[in-house]
Parts: C-alpha cells; sequence; structure tokens
C-alpha cells in the first residue's frame, strides 16, 4: 500500500532523457502503462519514438515515482514546444499532486523555451484544469486513440 502524496512532499527532477538511468525508463513507462493503458483501456503506442529527444519531469515521494511528464522542444511532435504525457499514479490523485506537476512543467517550460507558446493536447475532460495554468483551446474536439482531446495553447512568458 502506498502512502497518500501531495505536491508539497515531492522531489521533482527535470531530466534529459540521454540522462536517465534505464531503471528510471522503466519506471516511467510502467506509470504511463497502468494511467494510459490500463485504468483507460486504451490500445496505443506508447514508445513513440519522441521520449528521447524529450526532457522528462518526474515527480517522487518516498523514493517511489508517482508523477511524470514529458516536454518536447519545438519542431518533435509539433512545431511549438509541448508538454504531453502527463500523469499520476492513481493513488495519489485528489490531493494536488496534478497541479503540483503542472506547475512543474510550465515553470520546467518557461525556463528551457522562454517566450515561446507551449502546446499540449488535452483530454477533452480535462479543459479546465489546464485553463487554470493559463492555457487556452484551439479549434475542434479531435478524436486521438479513440479519446476526445482538445488542443490547448498558452503564451510561455
Amino acid at each position: 500500500m502506498h502512502s497518500p502524496v501531495t505536491g508539497q512532499d515531492c522531489v521533482w527532477l527535470c531530466t534529459h532523457f540521454d540522462q536517465l538511468t534505464p531503471r528510471t525508463v522503466y519506471d516511467i513507462l510502467a506509470l504511463r502503462s497502468a494511467v494510459f493503458i490500463v485504468e483507460q483501456a486504451c490500445a496505443y503506442q506508447d514508445a513513440d519514438g519522441l521520449d528521447d529527444q524529450a526532457w522528462h519531469l518526474l515527480g517522487y515521494r518516498s523514493g517511489e515515482l508517482v508523477a511524470v511528464a514529458r516536454l518536447l522542444p519545438p519542431g518533435v511532435a509539433v512545431e511549438r514546444p509541448a508538454i504531453g504525457r502527463v500523469a499520476t499514479r492513481s493513488d495519489a490523485r485528489g490531493q494536488g499532486l496534478g497541479r503540483a506537476l503542472m506547475h512543474e512543467a510550465v515553470s520546467a517550460m518557461q525556463t528551457r523555451f522562454p517566450n515561446d507558446i507551449i502546446e499540449l493536447g488535452a483530454q477533452a475532460h480535462l479543459v479546465s484544469f489546464y485553463r487554470d495554468f493559463g492555457f487556452t483551446a484551439v479549434g475542434d474536439i479531435y478524436l486521438e486513440d479513440g479519446i476526445e482531446h482538445q488542443k490547448m495553447v498558452r503564451q510561455n512568458r
């Protein structure tokens, strides 16, 4: 049984893929698979060839990975810098960890890509969550892997 987690009791690391250990890569993929493939019952190719070009934001509590986000430079997935693969461990939800994760992700993007517009593809039911971080919906809702998504952008200043 895992202990409850909040954003305040996490250690945050933002590391480029080249600096990750094999164990950390395994932990990232395991957490993302648990959330996106198992919980959401969505069969898709998580290992999409973009991880090795990204920075990975990692939230740890008591040495356990509880939150992740992938930060992509411009031109890798889309024209702009992008945040993706945002996930928290299921037993860590409802305690502010997702908000802490997004706060850290936006801060990391501001450091790496100042003055750029950052983009993300939000699951449609999370649009209001991302609005709280300054993201604005752009265009129509679209289907990605059978789940409704909304393109969102934020001026990164």
